[in-house]
């Protein structure tokens, strides 16, 4: 759930949930350029986005369990979360779903280090 004041929600089950917060420069860029790399993400439906918050769930191959997944831009710092609605463990997806993105997001940004 988001609150505009704190953030995002934290995680209530580390086995099923991820959580990234940083810092950035030109966080409005940032927001934006993780935001199109978050929605090429296979089987991710678009439920909410606006200039400071997006939100999708993404939904597992075989047996489709929804995962919400969400990044939220605050001041000059980026949160995204990833989480199962479902399960006690996600046998590690949403970790590799975050990592994924700020793996993309990296590739991108690499020539302006």
């Amino acid at each position: 759930m988001l609150s505009p004041e704190s953030g995002l929600s934290p995680c209530l089950n580390p086995l099923n949930c991820v959580f990234f917060q940083r810092e950035f420069e030109n966080v409005d860029n940032v927001f934006d350029q993780l935001v199109s790399i978050a929605q090429k993400i296979p089987r991710t439906k678009v439920l909410e986005y606006n200039d400071c918050y997006w939100k999708g769930v993404c939904r597992s191959l075989i047996f489709r369990f929804p995962d919400d997944f969400e990044i939220l831009k605050i001041g000059n710092q980026i949160q995204i979360k990833s989480a199962s609605r479902y399960g006690g463990s996600d046998l590690g997806v949403n970790g590799k779903r975050v990592g994924r993105l700020l793996t993309e997001f990296e590739k991108l940004n690499k020539w302006f280090r």
